[in-house]
């Protein structure tokens, strides 16, 4: 299809109730086949809010140079990741994708050229969540990639750009841990309930801290904020589809946390709703 086309046919969509918008905490990839606290809240998520038309997925396993979108009619199962159970890489989780979705996104994105994607697919950080959401796979979710030779303002001015999906019925849903250091993983701890590092514990507070208060410029200037804000976010990758999220709050929303525990002393699980 041509990007007009696509442009025309998810502009006919009929407007909808404004969505909700989240942040999801996905942690390991075993999430995917357990059953446990944070399985349980995705799942009552999924139950909570109106089915969407579609899910749009900013997940942190899909860094790329640039911004783009995956297009494709039926995207593959990525299994990206290692050293976990066979049972783990028979999961299939078979949801469409939705090409008019990703040439929709191409066209409210004035600031940057997105490309279409046909080769990616779903990887775990879309997966993982999504599957405990709509376990029968019959909501289409496109996936947007993160560009990683851009600073945090980049991806939430970008992100900002997206607002009239919510109103076509699209849930916009980023994917990451807001502390999320596997180099100083407590493995003796990971089944501790609520373990976490002193670090952790600080910048786990004042980030809760700031997105309920609707304060998103210490949270954009993340790298500003000092050494526990350093340790908590090594790299970027896990905590920019937070970014997404909050860009997309309007003035009457009121961010809710749910999942909000840490894990191993250096990850945490929180996950963010609003709307």
């Amino acid at each position: 299809m041509q990007r007009k086309t696509l442009s025309q046919l998810a502009a006919g969509w009929e407007a909808t109730p404004r969505m909700p918008v989240l942040f999801l905490g996905h942690g390991s990839p075993m999430n995917a086949i357990e059953e446990n606290e944070f399985v349980a809240g995705f799942r009552s998520l999924g139950q909570a809010i109106e089915a969407p038309r579609a899910v749009l997925c900013i997940s942190a396993h899909w860094e790329t140079r640039g911004t783009q979108v995956t297009a494709m009619s039926q995207p593959r199962t990525i299994h990206d990741f290692g050293g976990f159970p066979k049972a783990l890489f028979e999961v299939q989780y078979p949801a469409p994708g939705s090409p008019e979705l990703a040439g929709e996104a191409q066209q409210l994105i004035k600031s940057a050229p997105v490309a279409l994607d046909h080769q990616w697919g779903l990887d775990h950080g879309a997966w993982s969540v999504i599957k405990h959401m709509y376990p029968e796979a019959n909501v289409p979710v496109v996936q947007m990639s993160l560009d990683y030779t851009k600073p945090p303002r980049y991806h939430y001015e970008l992100a900002r750009e997206l607002a009239a999906l919510r109103r076509k019925g699209v849930l916009i849903a980023g994917s990451g841990n807001m502390v999320h250091n596997l180099r100083r993983v407590a493995w003796d701890k990971l089944s501790t309930p609520g373990f976490a590092f002193d670090w952790a514990l600080e910048a786990s507070s004042r980030m809760r801290e700031y997105i309920l208060n609707g304060d998103h410029q210490p949270l954009i200037q993340y790298e500003a904020q000092g050494a526990a804000f350093r340790e908590a976010i090594p790299t970027p990758e896990h905590y920019l589809p937070l970014l997404y999220a909050l860009a997309l709050q309007e003035e009457d929303e009121q961010p809710v946390l749910f999942n909000d525990k840490a894990l191993g002393g250096s990850l945490t699980m929180t996950s963010v709703r609003i709307g």
